[in-house]
């Protein structure tokens, strides 16, 4: 069980995150005409505007907050006066309500590429597969914060953090110790995370690294009415 355990939360991170930027780099450098949205707009809008608007709100600032919660060393928080029982408190609201909102987004997108032909005739197996596991770890997110409230200590929470960091520090045998008695609950939920990032090169979520930043130092565009 513990060389399981150092595979699955020691070894493969490290696994999952060089195919991550790797393959996002080689598709950029062979597949550029890949690289794109592949937006379905044109053929239904108006539930992708709804679903599509919660969605991208709700995994934003859950990102954030999961980023931001892990990687910050408790000391920081000590010093501002956050005890890991607060913090606990404060990751299952915010994580809470922009999970369902999320949840309320996917949910939309996963049905209107399901159910609607026109959607479904030009979606490939990839972009299901995607909004399936997509849903799934939101749904196992969502289902993490009823198990927290069994350790509103914030305990769970501290090993959690320690494997993040462990991770980004190298030290794959301290971070694979520090998951070794946390719940399945919260195992499965690290799994499916870093298996999304192995699925990112090979899916139309490599649109994320294209965030339009000169967008907003462009010049003005004149656009006249007919």
């Amino acid at each position: 069980m513990d060389y399981l355990n150092t595979l699955l939360f020691g070894l493969y991170p490290y696994i999952a995150l060089t195919i991550f930027i790797v393959g996002s780099m080689l598709r950029y450098d062979r597949e550029q005409y890949t690289w794109k949205t592949g937006s379905s707009q044109m053929l239904e809008g108006k539930g992708i505007k709804k679903g599509s608007m919660a969605f991208h709100i709700g995994i934003m600032a859950v990102l954030a907050g999961h980023f931001v919660g892990l990687l910050t060393p408790s000391q920081v928080w000590h010093a501002l006066g956050v005890t890991a029982a607060t913090k606990q408190l404060i990751a299952m609201g915010a994580g809470g309500f922009f999970g369902l909102i999320c949840l309320y987004g996917i949910l939309i997108l996963l049905n209107r590429r399901l159910n609607n032909p026109r959607v479904r005739a030009t979606s490939t197996t990839m972009d299901i597969l995607i909004l399936v596991l997509i849903f799934i770890q939101l749904a196992l997110g969502l289902i993490s914060i009823l198990f927290s409230f069994s350790h509103l200590d914030g305990s769970e929470m501290l090993k959690m953090m320690s494997w993040a960091q462990n991770i980004v520090t190298f030290d794959l045998t301290e971070a694979a110790m520090s998951l070794s008695s946390v719940g399945l609950i919260y195992k499965l939920h690290i799994l499916l995370g870093m298996t999304l990032f192995v699925l990112f090169p090979f899916s139309r979520l490599v649109h994320i690294w294209s965030v339009p930043v000169k967008y907003f130092g462009r010049n003005y565009q004149i656009v006249r009415a007919k």
